[in-house]
């Protein structure tokens, strides 16, 4: 975390600033303001349509599009694989892409504690800046607020996206069929035990990491090669794999089974789910999608999936089933079966 942070100061050096911590007037749309957003936001994040810093952005859009919103307060703000930074853009980057969309601009808001030092402000700037690159996508709005010492925490920000719906996708509950095959492109909990891990000062013999990530282009470099045999996309975020795969029995009134033996797992990430008592089941991810696609395209959409970078990991791990609607079912690895459902309350908090 320390070398790729380096590697940014030294990418997008900090500018010179005659203060070292944000204060209540950052806040309050004058001249601070203006010389917090000069000196960062707006020179990092340059394109034509931000630089008219107009009240709202104007841009044209063609054909059907996607809209997403989410809003972020991990604690803390960095961890292993990057920071909240990163993390408000490639989750709603994911957002977009889930509904088969190409993500192409975001709004960026922040709302920022008094006394929140600068360096740290621009570390998540520069953070923001190469997400969005990556993706491929454009900030062209935004807000800056400041609150209190001690009525917010360091720093929470809100991204919003748009994005156009790519025309051979056809991503819908309603498209779920008996015998479709479910496929999760990747390790599962890696996330969420990067957080915990940080947390409660768990050493491994290597460092877990986050799998934040942007899965716009692989997803639709997917949808190009098979279009409508992919029923459903969605990222296993909060709640992890067992949360999604639940509302979607239960949207669709279908059961599900799924293999215990094909989750896809690090060998530290299950030690330290079970060192943390958690089910790794329900920690979140924010570097992986779960498809459920055709039962005959499943073995050549996931051979695809597993050349691009993004889901080497990638395996089937169940299917659905007309048997036991609502319900999804975990097989174990000794045979035994046990009925997965939605955690009562929150397992971990501020994890994203």
């Amino acid at each position: 975390m320390e070398n790729k942070a380096l590697k940014m100061q030294l990418q997008c050096p900090m500018p010179k600033l005659d203060f070292e911590a944000i204060t209540l007037g950052h806040g309050s749309g004058g001249l601070l303001t203006n010389k917090l957003l000069d000196s960062g936001v707006f020179d990092l994040l340059s394109n034509p349509v931000l630089d008219e810093r107009h009240d709202g952005a104007i841009f044209n859009l063609e054909g059907k599009t996607a809209f997403s919103t989410d809003s972020f307060l991990v604690s803390p703000i960095f961890f292993p694989g990057g920071n909240i930074g990163e993390l408000a853009v490639n989750g709603t980057v994911n957002d977009l892409a889930m509904c088969g969309a190409s993500p192409k601009y975001l709004s960026l808001s922040f709302i920022i504690e008094e006394g929140f030092r600068v360096d740290e402000f621009w570390e998540i700037l520069v953070s923001i800046k190469n997400a969005c690159e990556e993706a491929g996508v454009q900030v062209v709005t935004g807000d800056t607020k400041v609150v209190e010492k001690g009525k917010g925490d360091k720093i929470f920000i809100n991204t919003s996206g748009i994005g156009s719906i790519h025309p051979k996708a056809n991503i819908s509950t309603r498209n779920i069929k008996n015998g479709d095959k479910i496929i999760v492109s990747g390790t599962i909990a890696n996330h969420g035990m990067a957080i915990m891990s940080l947390r409660e000062n768990l050493e491994f013999e290597s460092e877990l990491e986050s799998d934040t990530t942007c899965l716009n282009h692989t997803t639709i470099k997917l949808i190009e090669e098979f279009g409508e045999d992919i029923h459903i996309l969605t990222d296993p975020t909060r709640g992890g794999v067992a949360t999604v795969l639940k509302e979607i029995a239960v949207a669709t009134n279908m059961g599900i089974d799924i293999f215990q033996k094909d989750l896809p797992m690090e060998e530290q990430v299950a030690s330290a789910c079970e060192l943390l008592g958690l089910d790794p089941l329900y920690v979140a991810n924010e570097g992986i999608f779960i498809s459920f696609v055709a039962e005959e395209i499943a073995d050549t959409f996931l051979a695809s999936l597993q050349k691009d970078l993004k889901g080497t990991q990638a395996k089937i791990i169940g299917s659905v089933t007309e048997a036991h609607p609502k319900q999804v079912v975990l097989e174990s690895i000794i045979g035994g079966k046990r009925i997965v459902n939605m955690l009562p309350g929150e397992q971990l908090p501020r994890i994203c």
